[in-house]
C-alpha cells in the first residue's frame, strides 16, 4: 500500500471539528469563585463574565482582564509553535 500523506489532512479535520466542539461546550460553562468581598464568575473557556469587589463591578476591569487572559493564551500557542507543536509542524511545512 502506498503512503498517502493527504490522508492525514482528514485525521487533522476530524481533530479540528473535535476542537472547535469542546471549544463551545467550555463557552457555556460557568466557574463562579467567592473568597471574601471578591466574585469572579469566568467561562471554560477562560472569558470573565463578572468580577466584583464588595459588590461593585466595573466593565473596564472586566474587559482588562479578558485581554490579559488572551494575551497569556497567545503567548502560549506561540512558544508551543516555537517548540514544533504548531500545525505546520505536525504538515512538514515551516514559516510561510
Amino acid at each position: 500500500m502506498a503512503f498517502n500523506p493527504l490522508g492525514k489532512l482528514g485525521d487533522l479535520k476530524k481533530l479540528r471539528d473535535q476542537a472547535m466542539q469542546i471549544q463551545k461546550q467550555l463557552q457555556s460553562e460557568e466557574i463562579t469563585v467567592e473568597q471574601g468581598d471578591v466574585r469572579v464568575v469566568i467561562t471554560g473557556d477562560q472569558t470573565i463574565k463578572e468580577f466584583t469587589v464588595a459588590g461593585i463591578s466595573s466593565p473596564q476591569a472586566i474587559s482588562t482582564l479578558n485581554k490579559a487572559i488572551k494575551d497569556s493564551q497567545k503567548l502560549a500557542a506561540q512558544k508551543l509553535q516555537e517548540m514544533g507543536g504548531g500545525l505546520g509542524g505536525m504538515l512538514g511545512g515551516g514559516d510561510n
